[in-house]
């Protein structure tokens, strides 16, 4: 398993996750973003192959917490008409700049049932080259794997991802990974997630909410 660096991007929390407004006030997605972010990337840092874990976000609390948690923080670019993709692709830039021609991870920050042992299986059977992990819903991404320089880490994010990820040569790699394919947008997520397990920020974040599994504390295994 050759080692890589990850990237993600984090909206600010007052404009996340607004498909979740039915089941949750503003306050408390703010505080489910961060509590989902935060257990995303205790999960990969926990991969021994992750070499380092680089954060774009405009928002400020946002990257206090990815400093805490030992990521690196940069402060989003200025206004584009694609931010996300605009966003990873400086993180990306930023990358390369400080450690050369590695390999990239572009992870979704919102995988609060993520375990390592996803996440490091993938990096194992992944090819050398550009390879991606599709999200549960079979047409998102959650994960995109580049290769080292001078591949670009080249996210297309957005509606349809997975196949826009494949027609730029990503394949898609199979595997058993429910926490890492599971990010969460909708209620059903939410419940999706819950059923599964999650990280301990989240299952706080949730317990202060009133909201527990079915199955009871809403707590990650460790695997």
């Amino acid at each position: 398993m050759h080692t890589v660096h990850a990237v993600m991007a984090v909206k600010h929390r007052d404009l996340a996750k607004s498909r979740l407004s039915a089941a949750l006030s503003a306050d408390q997605r703010a505080r489910l973003v961060l509590a989902m972010f935060a257990d995303t990337v205790e999960a990969a840092a926990a991969v021994s192959a992750i070499g380092s874990l680089t954060v774009v976000t405009p928002d400020p609390l946002v990257a206090t917490r990815a400093r805490e948690l030992g990521a690196h923080a940069l402060a989003e670019p200025p206004a584009h008409a694609d931010p996300l993709n605009t966003a990873l692709t400086a993180a990306a830039n930023d990358v390369r700049r400080r450690y050369g021609a590695v390999r990239l991870l572009a992870l979704q920050a919102d995988l609060p049932a993520l375990r390592p042992a996803e996440l490091a299986d993938f990096l194992t059977v992944a090819p050398a080259s550009r390879a991606l992990v599709t999200d549960h819903t079979g047409t998102g991404t959650s994960a995109l794997l580049a290769g080292a320089a001078p591949d670009p880490l080249a996210p297309r994010f957005g509606p349809d991802s997975a196949r826009a990820h494949r027609e730029h040569g990503a394949v898609a790699v199979l595997g058993h990974w429910p926490g890492l394919r599971c990010d969460v947008d909708t209620p059903d997520d939410l419940d999706t997630v819950q059923a599964l397990g999650v990280g301990t920020a989240t299952a706080s974040a949730l317990w202060e909410f009133g909201i527990t599994t079915r199955g009871g504390e809403p707590v990650r295994t460790v695997c």
